[in-house]
């Protein structure tokens, strides 16, 4: 126990994230869209937040690095635009929506373990200028993003 609590520490200091064996099901935000690929997507009028969503991040395992866009990049639907690494695998980041990156989350450089404790919140990856808003109807919504995960983990 006391070296758990050692370890908690010791990754909180370095903004690392611990590993929850306590988690149930993977949450799902009802107001956001989500991909097929596992990425969500918030929006507001032509602005859109991306990030991976928590299913994601929890097959993943811990994130040690997110590789980022640069400002100014242009990003399709469906394409990838980044990477995110963790202790088990590397796996693509796919944009939900075309656009132009106006801004990436800096704090993941130092902080990718974000990714893992804040998924929908601190653990975002990019804003887009969205090009096409008509693209957001081809994804799905919470509800139907759930019972995706669910039937792609039964297989």
């Amino acid at each position: 126990m006391a070296s758990r609590l050692w370890a908690s520490k010791a990754a909180s200091y370095l903004k690392i994230s611990t590993f929850n064996f306590n988690r149930g099901f993977a949450s799902v935000v009802k107001d956001l869209k989500y991909a097929e690929s596992h990425e969500w997507v918030k929006v507001d009028g032509k602005s859109a937040t991306v990030g991976i969503t928590d299913h994601a991040q929890d097959h993943l395992g811990d994130v040690v690095y997110v590789e980022l866009p640069e400002v100014g990049a242009a990003v399709t639907q469906g394409s990838s635009f980044g990477a995110v690494e963790s202790v088990k695998a590397t796996s693509d980041i796919n944009s939900p929506v075309s656009g132009k990156v106006v801004e990436v989350n800096e704090e993941l450089t130092s902080s990718p373990g974000l990714v893992n404790g804040s998924p929908y919140e601190n653990g975002w990856i990019i804003k887009v200028e969205i090009s096409d808003t008509n693209e957001v109807n081809s994804l799905m919504d919470s509800e139907q993003y759930s019972k995706f995960c669910e039937e792609e983990d039964n297989h």
